[in-house]
């Protein structure tokens, strides 16, 4: 049975073209896989069968009472809430309805018979919905989902507003995931988990009874959890059985094939374009010049997809830093309280470390004391000489209102317009999105825009706090191959395995110094 239906829907943002004549089928308990490249409209999909964009044409059609839950990207918390009651909201309906009847016995003194035999009837059919939807161990259903995503070292009555954005994000996920929707909306959760929590919420997504379509670029966490994969690519959206190995194999089959009937029909219209030129002036041959002319009009004529702009990432190197990078003596790192023990580090020229652990140990924080950027509580930071530094945030939350080209111009003013343009495209942005402003862009075209900066200013260290959130499959395995190859220092944070560990030299585990419960 269907609980989502998407017909002949055609959307895009000026004349820029995102989906054309696509048509989609969610079935009951299916798990499935939403990819493709950075800007192909994977995001704007979920948005539009969420009813937060209308298509230009064609319909979205749910089934009768199907409960949605949906986390995108940007999702908010309210400030003032407890985590525990910012998790316990995801039963909202279900304290509503206590509400409801514990009001009803309160006015049971006050009305006639035949009113409160109705009160009587109320008050039972909400007590059954209670105890149907587990309304009594709520507490504990809150604390295994807390303790399952790595928020109950966090303190369950700390103020959501004092958290990371990894713990934020947690908090949503876990909301979400309590809610136990008919269909579960999930764009890219696993960007700001750590390892041993997106391990749990891959046993969790497993055993998932009910559907879920899930955006994702970590192809092993894909793997081990969808049963279909839908391909978004030039405005079409292509339906696979499988995982992402299946997937790309029969990707891989049907574009082999396509190239060769391409191929072959193009000999074809040659060889009937070459009799119609040859006959059509001929009295005797000009009716079958006609005819072949007939058949090449009748023609439906392939064309091959345009090969999509691979990025190119190559870090320009500054003369070399001095021995030591930086050192630590007794630097206690935070914002109103603690988040490390005093901490003595020393990194040297030529290191490659990687700072792994839980979110909100203040991995992101240290960093940015290490630049200057936050002051530590106490102790201090010695960096060492010679240092053109490559910093790579997590995310620019401001509303950025520049073009692409415009972001890049402010950095760089001595260049053309051309050699801007050229600097983006490398970094595998295509026209459109060279020219569009930076606030449309999704999380993984920013991303570009803001590594494009990097990699046209001359360094000898970079220190990328987790680079690959957003990024799709060809731009993280780029980024990848162009780290290992950098001959300067590398600081990294990241949550993808996969992804460091034939980068980095060593590992640092901010769990072994966090004045936190782990």
């Amino acid at each position: 049975m269907s609980v989502l239906l998407v017909k002949n829907m055609n959307h895009g943002f000026g004349d820029r073209a995102i989906f054309e004549d696509v048509s989609f089928r969610l079935l009951k308990g299916e798990h499935v896989g939403l990819i493709g490249a950075n800007g192909e409209g994977k995001s704007t999909f979920m948005n539009i069968v969420t009813d937060k964009l209308m298509p230009d044409e064609g319909k979205v059609v749910w089934s009768n009472n199907v409960r949605v839950g949906y986390m995108d990207q940007h999702a908010a918390l309210v400030k003032g809430q407890s985590v525990r009651d910012a998790l316990r909201d995801a039963f909202k309906y279900l304290f509503d309805l206590e509400a409801e009847m514990n009001s009803l016995y309160e006015k049971m003194g006050e009305v006639k018979e035949e009113e409160l035999n109705k009160m009587l009837e109320r008050t039972a059919t909400i007590q059954d919905l209670l105890d149907h939807n587990g309304f009594y161990v709520i507490d504990p259903k809150v604390e295994e989902i807390a303790k399952g995503l790595g928020l109950s070292g966090v303190g369950l009555d700390k103020d959501v507003d004092d958290l990371s954005g990894g713990q934020r994000t947690k908090i949503l996920l876990g909301k979400l995931l309590l809610q136990k929707p008919d269909i579960l909306l999930l764009d890219e959760p696993t960007n700001y988990l750590d390892e041993e929590h997106i391990e749990w919420l891959k046993r969790y997504l497993q055993s998932y009874e009910n559907a879920f379509i899930l955006i994702s670029h970590d192809i092993p966490f894909l793997n081990e959890v969808v049963n279909l994969v839908y391909h978004v690519e030039e405005r079409k959206l292509t339906r696979y059985v499988g995982d992402h190995t299946e997937f790309m194999r029969l990707y891989e089959d049907n574009k082999k094939r396509h190239e060769q009937a391409f191929e072959k029909q193009q000999k074809e219209i040659a060889r009937l374009e070459d009799f119609v030129a040859r006959n059509k002036a001929n009295v005797a041959t000009s009716n079958m010049a006609k005819s072949r002319q007939k058949k090449l009009d009748k023609m439906d004529v392939l064309e091959l997809s345009k090969d999509k702009p691979k990025p190119e990432f190559r870090f320009k190197q500054a003369r070399t830093a001095g021995k030591v990078i930086f050192e630590t003596k007794d630097l206690v790192i935070g914002y109103d309280s603690p988040l490390t023990k005093p901490l003595n580090l020393a990194m040297e020229r030529g290191q490659k470390i990687a700072l792994v652990g839980a979110n909100g140990l203040g991995k992101s924080t240290l960093l940015k004391s290490l630049l200057g950027k936050v002051k530590p509580l106490s102790g201090e930071v010695e960096l060492g000489d010679y240092q053109h530094i490559g910093y790579f945030e997590q995310e620019d939350k401001s509303g950025n209102t520049n073009s692409c080209m415009e972001e890049i111009w402010q950095e760089f003013p001595g260049k053309t317009q051309y050699e801007i343009r050229a600097s983006l495209a490398k970094c595998g942005l295509t026209t459109k999105q060279i020219e569009s402003k930076i606030m449309v862009l999704s999380g993984g075209e920013a991303a570009k825009v803001r590594l494009c900066k990097i990699l046209n200013n001359e360094t000898n260290i970079l220190i990328f706090d987790e680079p690959t959130n957003h990024l799709d499959v060809d731009a993280k395995e780029e980024l990848k191959q162009a780290l290992i190859a950098y001959k300067g220092t590398i600081l990294l944070v990241s949550h993808e395995p996969e992804f460091y560990r034939d980068i980095i030299t060593e590992t640092w585990n901010c769990e072994d110094w966090t004045t936190k419960i782990v």
